[in-house]
């Protein structure tokens, strides 16, 4: 399944400063996977050391939030697109 991801600016430098890179998977883990064995400096800002989804990103599949579908095993099909959002906190 080819999948359109979105890079926030944040990334950009880890993918050869593009706004969009396609990757291949049958769920957002496995595109994600594919993604840092291209660019393996996406590696830490994806994943976390125990392969969960890192804390400080948000991800969605089209517009739902992964992280209240299945996370890394949320389904992706041909076509779909995922945005990575970085986190932001305040107060």
């Amino acid at each position: 399944m080819s999948v359109e991801v979105r890079v926030p600016t944040l990334l950009r430098p880890h993918v050869g400063g593009v706004a969009t890179v396609s990757s291949d998977g049958a769920t957002v883990g496995d595109v994600f996977h594919a993604l840092i064995g291209q660019f393996p400096g996406l590696a830490g800002n994806l994943i976390d050391d125990d392969g969960q989804l890192h804390k400080f990103v948000n991800v969605y599949r089209n517009d739902d939030d992964i992280r209240y579908l299945e996370g890394l095993d949320t389904k992706v099909t041909d076509g779909d697109v995922l945005s990575i959002l970085p986190a932001v906190a305040g107060g």
